[in-house]
């Protein structure tokens, strides 16, 4: 068989021989046409395969240098994305916390205005009582007015009968008589002078006092108009806020006022008491006042039992919200930072867990007022013990990667009667607010 097949070759690939020549003797090589084939062919199939797999080779390498740049320009434009959010989540922040100074020092005015409007009440209360005592004096020295008139009328009565009479008396008796009249007439015109002087002065007083009222009135008005603007515009964007959150107001606010039924302290208002006397407009406006105040306090200490705050102070970003991911339902929101980033209570409660929690890792767990629980978890660290009471932005851990976790980060989780719910919900609404 390979001698007809080297003999159908023999046309087209001669045999050849290689000779291989040394100092003593000399050698060749045959090379059959069957062998030439093989290793033309053989060289041929090489050479293609090399040309094939360079070629190849060529086009990935151009193709992964495109997909490199491309990576690189997503990743460039991702970082700068990360780099504006977190600009911005830091403006917001800043903007939380001038709000939140603007609140207290609204409060602060609130309390001195109260103090003020006390003060106005009772200055009003004694010139009231100053001008009752005027118009008494001034009633008093009327009336002695009129009783000297007519004590001088009667003496002049009595000085016209005893000249009728001093027709028969002596000259010594008529002297003696008139001296005693005339002592009499100068008495009751002394002392008539004086009440008509102190009648003049009490009506000036009273005057004055009048004006002095109605100056404070104006004052006091100013008082209740900026008192009742304050009001407005610091109970309304917290009523907004918790209605965002859907918290229900009224029965949160009657939680809030049998937890706090105590009175007394120097931000408590008074009531001012309209029993036994009409209700003056006054009264009312103080009273309408002293309501919102009462439900400014509410609010704010609800504020501080709703977890309206974030449980990370230092720079973050979000790395995975509330919803479905990977086929099952995330149940909180992630915030990823550096490992060991301090954690903080996002409102006041009372730890209920504080350990290790298979998925969550090291976990710590708050209950709050209004049903409210909040989770923290995949902690490097736990600060806080079961049953300690801790206030909102009380440090109870520290970031890390523990439990099921796929690297450093804070999974934070928010529920509402035991059912979980989106965490962003209460942020957005404090953040919409301050």
């Amino acid at each position: 068989m390979i001698h007809k097949l080297n003999h159908m070759l023999e046309r087209r690939l001669p045999e050849r021989r290689v000779f291989l020549r040394s100092d003593s003797e000399t050698r060749y090589l045959r090379l059959s046409p069957l062998t030439q084939l093989v290793a033309v062919t053989g060289t041929t199939v090489i050479a293609a395969w090399m040309i094939v797999a360079s070629a190849i080779i060529l086009m990935d390498s151009i193709g992964s240098g495109n997909l490199r740049e491309q990576a690189g320009r997503d990743l460039v434009l991702f970082e700068n994305r990360v780099a504006e959010l977190a600009h911005e989540r830091d403006m917001r922040a800043n903007e939380a916390a001038a709000a939140q100074e603007r609140f207290n020092t609204a409060l602060k005015q609130i309390s001195a205005m109260q103090s003020q409007l006390l003060a106005s009440e009772e200055r009003v209360r004694e010139l009231e009582t100053g001008v009752d005592v005027i118009q008494a004096n001034l009633r008093d020295a009327l009336k002695a007015r009129d009783e000297a008139q007519l004590s001088e009328e009667q003496v002049l009565s009595k000085l016209n009968g005893d000249a009728n009479a001093a027709k028969g008396m002596t000259p010594q008796d008529m002297e003696s008589t008139v001296d005693v009249l005339a002592v009499a007439l100068a008495d009751t015109a002394a002392e008539r002078d004086e009440m008509a002087l102190t009648a003049s002065q009490a009506m000036k007083m009273a005057d004055v006092l009048e004006t002095d009222l109605k100056l404070m009135e104006e004052k006091n008005d100013r008082i209740f108009t900026q008192l009742e603007d304050a009001m407005t515009v610091s109970v309304a964007p917290l009523d907004k806020m918790f209605k965002a959150a859907g918290m229900p107001v009224d029965s949160m606010l009657a939680t809030v006022k049998r937890g706090y039924s105590g009175q007394g302290g120097p931000l408590t208002p008074i009531t001012f008491s309209t029993k036994g006397g009409m209700i003056d407009p006054d009264s009312m406006r103080a009273n309408a006042l002293i309501d919102k105040m009462d439900k400014l306090n509410i609010y704010r200490i609800a504020a501080q039992k709703a977890p309206f705050a974030l449980p990370l102070k230092n720079g973050f970003r979000y790395t995975s919200g509330f919803g479905p991911r990977w086929g099952r339902m995330h149940e909180g929101t992630d915030f990823a930072a550096a490992y060991g980033t301090p954690i903080y209570a996002t409102a006041d409660g009372v730890v209920t867990f504080s350990g290790w929690s298979s998925g969550y890792g090291r976990l710590v767990k708050i209950q709050h007022e209004f049903g409210i629980e909040t989770r923290y978890a995949h902690q490097s660290q736990l600060l806080v013990k079961v049953g300690q009471r801790v206030s909102r932005g009380e440090q109870i851990g520290a970031m890390g990667n523990s439990g099921r976790s796929t690297g450093t980060h804070l999974h934070y989780e928010v529920r509402v009667q035991g059912k979980a719910v989106n965490p962003m919900i209460y942020i957005k609404a404090a953040n919409d607010v301050f």
